[in-house]
């Protein structure tokens, strides 16, 4: 296995903690016989949004290597820890025959990997990764040990192979049903019905009584067949809702068309974290022995969701306790589809990557 992360953190954006993440990283890769990285993935909080240069060149420079690649994450984890609301760095630091180049779309059957923000997302191609919207400052990313402009980050890691799960995080509510008119952004009737009435029946009676009702808990999943089935396929846009409004219709946070169908769905925590403790069950199933993680997980989810304590790291720690793993947090997941690549919101997405000779499941 050669691959180690560093998480650190501290009161200031400086490029001290770059170093140290980093030599932590190198640490732990020297104690697995390897000589040097190959390559660095390097996340940083906002607070280092207008320091990404420097805290590039400390990076390249304290691991002797060029191919630095990675960005700006609303917060970070490792197997170690997360955090958010200070400043902190995670690397993932790899040895050969582990490293990075740039991809242009999936190899050997597995999607490239892809950050960036919602304004420059990857182009036609199957992508899987993070997207993240900072209103407060611009949003670097960086690529080959330099920065990019605008992005976003594409990616693949060589010498490797990985699988990858989802975790939604969501309960349907009820049936399905047929979008029957919309305009735009606004759900105006569903089966001929109000949009609002029709979400007011499928509620648990204690949520329909809330004022304001929660919507930040609920998701429309729409497809062209039977939502539950599409999801799975990850053929389903799931959109959030935004508004109730006074004529009975609901805006929900992309354009609609008539003749969808639709099912209403709610996120919970104890069901959210079961769901993504039977995916990483699943996957750990289908993965020669991992050698290290990807997760993208929405700032939606994690301690926000969980009341303070992040549940769904918890789960990743349980199903690979000694696994080398980087997390960062976002505002959006990208996944691969029929048609390429979608956006998702309030998902855990998991990526597991092994060296091809490795065969024996680790459990």
């Amino acid at each position: 296995m050669y691959a180690a992360t560093a998480l650190v953190s501290g009161n200031d954006a400086h490029p001290a903690l770059v170093d140290q993440a980093v030599n932590q990283a190198l640490a732990r890769l020297s104690a697995q016989g390897a000589a040097r990285a190959s390559a660095l993935l390097l996340f940083l909080t906002p607070d280092f949004a207008r320091a990404g240069a420097a805290a590039v060149l400390t990076a390249s420079r304290a691991a002797d290597c060029l191919q630095v690649a990675g960005g700006i994450g609303a917060g970070l984890f490792t197997e170690d820890g997360w955090v958010l609301d200070r400043p902190a760095v995670a690397v993932l630091a790899l040895a050969a025959p582990f490293g990075l180049e740039t991809a242009h779309g999936p190899e050997d059957g597995f999607p490239g990997l892809a950050y960036g923000s919602p304004d420059h997302l990857p182009g036609p191609g199957s992508w899987l990764g993070g997207v993240y919207s900072n209103t407060q400052a611009p949003l670097p990313l960086w690529q080959g040990g330099r920065l990019l402009a605008p992005g976003p980050l594409h990616l693949r890691l060589k010498g490797s192979r990985g699988h990858y799960a989802a975790a939604h995080g969501l309960r349907f509510l009820g049936e399905g049903a047929t979008v029957t008119r919309c305009q735009g952004h606004d759900l105006t009737q569903v089966d001929g019905q109000p949009a609002l009435d029709a979400l007011l029946r499928r509620l648990p009676p204690d949520l329909r009584q809330r004022s304001p009702l929660p919507l930040h808990q609920l998701t429309a999943v729409l497809a062209d067949s039977p939502p539950a089935a599409a999801l799975a396929r990850q053929e389903a846009e799931l959109v959030p809702l935004l508004t109730a409004n006074g004529d009975r219709s609901l805006t929900l946070a992309a354009p609609l068309r008539p003749g969808r169908q639709l099912v209403w769905a709610i996120r919970q925590p104890l069901a959210a974290e079961q769901e993504l403790r039977d995916r990483l069950a699943a996957l750990a199933q289908e993965v020669a022995a991992p050698d290290f993680a990807l997760v993208f997980s929405c700032i939606g989810r994690g301690p926000y969701f969980y009341g303070g304590e992040d549940r769904d790291w918890l789960a990743l720690k349980a199903q690979f306790p000694n696994l080398p793993l980087l997390g960062v947090y976002g505002s959006g997941q990208l996944l691969p589809c029929p048609k390429g690549r979608t956006l998702v919101h309030n998902t855990v997405l998991t990526a597991l990557f092994s060296h091809p000779s490795e065969t024996a499941p680790r459990v």
